[in-house]
């Protein structure tokens, strides 16, 4: 029972930094830089791939869809850890393919993030690793 909690526990704080991410992308200016001639130089920067689109709506795309991830992944996790959290524990692959992912989401986080979602990331890949552990033995 315990690694069902902390499997739920991981998938909360995935989904939920995913929603703060969206917000901060869609509902705010937190994921703006704080240089406004940065941001017009953007706007007016296009992609080498197709003269067609700037670097500006491709910043805010990849960042809704960065979040859309999170939150798909930590819900689909939560409910697989909810409903079927019997196929977690006879079948390893969902475990296996979550521990690689929110590991690497943590290693991205300390090389090029700031702490506090280091920080959060490692504690959901520790409950994760903790009710794999608990699960598998």
């Amino acid at each position: 029972m315990i690694a069902q909690y902390l499997w739920q526990a991981g998938s909360l704080m995935i989904a939920l930094m995913g929603l703060l991410h969206l917000r901060g992308t869609l509902f705010s200016k937190a994921m703006h830089p704080r240089d406004e001639q940065l941001i017009a130089d953007m706007q007016a920067t296009p992609l080498i791939l197709t003269d067609k689109l700037t670097m500006w709506p491709s910043w805010i795309g990849f960042n809704a869809t960065h979040s859309s991830g999170a939150i798909f992944l930590g819900m689909i996790n939560c409910y697989i850890g909810y409903k079927y959290f019997g196929l977690l524990q006879s079948d390893p692959f969902f475990a296996v393919l979550t521990l690689l992912i929110i590991g690497f989401y943590a290693w991205v986080a300390g090389k090029y993030w700031f702490k506090t979602v280091f920080l959060l990331l490692a504690a959901a890949w520790l409950c994760f690793i903790v009710a794999a552990i608990l699960m598998y033995m």
